[in-house]
């Protein structure tokens, strides 16, 4: 007779996507007056809270038809989304095809191919720098990733775009964060990639929380949203600040735009790991850099929430821990 399953188990890996730990960084906070809170994205699957919108846009996909059984699904990533994709179309059978720059981590591509993704490389404009993604090479690979889509007849997830991705941080990140904190902190900052974190979460604690704070952060010398002129495109926070427009991005929703220097993001990256074992990525280094700035200013005494984006186990190859 078959044993019956014990009610611990789920069905697949997808099961186990968000209901990321909120933690306390009192450690790291210990010389400031306030403190932060910090949600770890990197428990997903994937490694990264881009497994969040790869589940909601695929599953939306399917939802409308316009994703079918067997059809390909293509997407240029610097590799978080990419893995994301990557384990939800692995376990719904759909072919995967991720295109990104030869600018990113190899520890990414290297990932999404052990995963089962086709990935394709796109070599960086003239005078890029590995580890450098700037928005030319950005733009290179996105007409790459179309142009796949459209011979191949693939679904193209179109992040940068995709109303999905900002609902899945509306209804899952932002509630959660709501639940586990019952509402009681002053403000949100987070680091803008394709800026459905940021809006989605803004959007949610906008509509419920009165007071509330939010803050974009952006990497100086190049904060586009914040309507300020390029003089510095090239900068080592992979996954974000590629100086282009965010359509996702409601700038009514953000009471203050902020900016981190690669050298901030770094630093406090590392005081990360070293003071809380929290081992993040070059962004999780921005936010919390921006966080513990805001303490000492506008913010002191307050609580304010913030992500740990990713893995620093993706950067390894890089100079965040060199």
């Amino acid at each position: 007779m078959e044993k019956s399953l014990s009610s611990e188990t789920i069905p697949s890996v997808l099961e186990a996507i968000g209901g990321t730990p909120l933690v306390q960084l009192d450690r790291l906070a210990e010389h400031l007056e306030g403190r932060i809170l910090a949600k770890l994205e990197y428990l997903s699957p994937g490694h990264s809270k881009k497994d969040r919108i790869a589940l909601t846009i695929i599953e939306g996909a399917e939802n409308r038809g316009d994703l079918t059984a067997g059809q390909s699904v293509v997407e240029m990533t610097s590799g978080n989304t990419g893995t994301g994709l990557a384990i939800v179309c692995a376990v719904k059978k759909y072919p995967f095809v991720a295109v990104m720059s030869e600018g990113n981590s190899t520890e990414r591509f290297k990932m999404m191919r052990a995963l089962g993704a086709e990935v394709i490389i796109v070599p960086q404009k003239s005078g890029g720098e590995k580890g450098y993604v700037r928005g030319e090479d950005l733009a290179m690979v996105e007409a790459e990733a179309r142009r796949i889509a459209h011979q191949r007849g693939a679904f193209l997830v179109d992040q940068f775009v995709r109303r999905d991705n900002v609902l899945a941080h509306a209804t899952g990140t932002a509630r959660e964060i709501i639940k586990q904190t019952g509402g009681l902190f002053d403000g949100f900052c987070d680091f803008l990639g394709t800026g459905g974190t940021f809006a989605g979460c803004a959007e949610t604690f906008k509509a419920e929380l009165q007071t509330i704070r939010t803050y974009a952060i952006e990497p100086e010398g190049a904060s586009v949203i914040a309507g300020k002129s390029i003089c510095c495109a090239e900068h080592p926070i992979q996954g974000g600040g590629y100086a282009r427009a965010l359509p996702l991005v409601d700038k009514r929703l953000i009471d203050s735009f902020e900016t981190v220097t690669g050298e901030q993001a770094i630093f406090w990256a590392r005081h990360l790991a070293q003071k809380e074992g929290i081992f993040g990525g070059y962004s999780a280094g921005a936010n919390v850099a921006v966080a513990a700035r805001l303490l000492q200013g506008e913010m002191k005494g307050k609580t304010i929430v913030t992500m740990i984006c990713d893995t620093g186990l993706k950067y390894l190859s890089t100079d965040l821990w060199d």
